[in-house]
């Protein structure tokens, strides 16, 4: 029997779940919450999913197997957490919340009531971070040095329109788009124990940054920076360069994040490798090895669905934890304390 799935948020990324979920064998959309039942009426028509417009109610008409939320980040925490009193797997969108207080509560509440509680960050489901992680921790690679990324696009007016809440606290690039990078730069290079940060709202004028850039510190001595802004004219981003959405255009012989190492480095996700070959001998005035790892792909928010329908039967633990969700946040905090005190903040004491 399938498993009865209720979508929160059928906004931007909710109207791609829910047709991922009604694609998926092992599932079924049941319901859809909505502040905006007459907007997405013809939604829940086209996958014969009942809609609400309060959340509680649905919960006691209907009966749920697991519940994906991705409504607007201020919603996040209450939502969350009557999924979790309820003992219903969740699956979150990042981040957790806006606040760090309550990104915490969450945590704390689904190991308490042992609910098995995602993050949804699809990149951890791309097959080529793992491929680039196994490269970067090999013998082949050396210590690593230095990590320089890039997420940088225009993001147009109508994106703001529809979404008023993403020009407001709560919204932004930091907390919408940047935190997909912590997570990913915390699984590449390890944690990260101390950032120092600046940021820009010139450009849109919103009470929210569009452009900012991030110093930061690893735990194992690496250092690296990040380039965020969602006003630039450029390619250099996850979404372009993976080729991963078709919905964005595709640049994917083009690099997003330069990794370095004391024998090599890696451009991702065009996979591009450079290494000595005497590593013994290395010096600027050797030339390098060119390779390439081996690029597979898939589209990771189906990956992302089919492993939580996993977790919902038992089969399989979180790939992305509540806790892992939450240790982005804090790194997420630090950025936001860097920017508004002006200086180096430590995580780690």
């Amino acid at each position: 029997m399938k498993k009865k799935i209720l979508l929160i948020g059928p906004g931007l990324i909710g109207h791609k779940h829910a047709k991922i979920i009604f694609e998926n064998e092992e599932l079924q959309l049941d319901a859809i919450v909505t502040p905006n039942i007459d907007k997405y009426k013809e939604l829940g028509e086209k996958y014969s999913a009942g809609i609400y417009s309060d959340l509680e109610i649905a919960l006691n008409e209907r009966d749920f197997d697991g519940v994906v939320v991705s409504s607007p980040n201020q919603f996040h925490f209450e939502q969350a957490k009557v999924c979790i009193e309820h003992g219903i797997p969740t699956l979150l969108e990042k981040p957790l919340t806006s606040k760090i207080n309550e990104a915490k509560y969450l945590v704390e509440l689904a190991e308490e009531k042992s609910v098995p509680f995602l993050v949804g960050d699809h990149r951890l489901y791309n097959s080529l971070l793992y491929t680039a992680k196994k490269f970067i921790m090999s013998n082949q690679f050396g210590d690593i040095v230095s990590f320089d990324g890039s997420a940088q696009f225009y993001k147009p007016a109508h994106y703001f329109k529809e979404g008023p809440w993403r020009s407001k606290r709560g919204g932004g690039p930091i907390l919408i788009n940047l935190i997909h990078e912590i997570g990913i730069m915390r699984v590449l290079c390890g944690d990260i124990s101390r950032v120092s940060a600046f940021s820009s709202n010139k450009v849109r004028g919103f009470e929210v940054e569009d452009t900012v850039a991030v110093n930061i510190e690893f735990l194992n001595g690496a250092l690296g920076t990040f380039m965020l802004s969602d006003t630039a004219a450029s390619n250099k981003s996850w979404e372009m360069t993976t080729g991963e959405n078709p919905a964005y255009p595709s640049y994917t012989e083009d690099m997003s994040y330069h990794i370095a190492g004391t024998k090599a480095s890696l451009d991702f996700p065009n996979m591009k490798v450079r290494m000595y070959e005497n590593p013994s001998k290395a010096s600027w005035w050797k030339s390098f090895t060119d390779g390439r790892l081996t690029k597979e792909y898939g589209d990771p928010l189906r990956i992302q669905i089919n492993h939580f329908s996993k977790v919902i039967q038992g089969l399989e633990e979180p790939i992305s934890t509540a806790r892992n969700g939450y240790m982005n946040m804090l790194v997420i905090e630090a950025i936001q304390r860097s920017i508004k005190e002006e200086k180096f903040i430590d995580l780690f004491t």
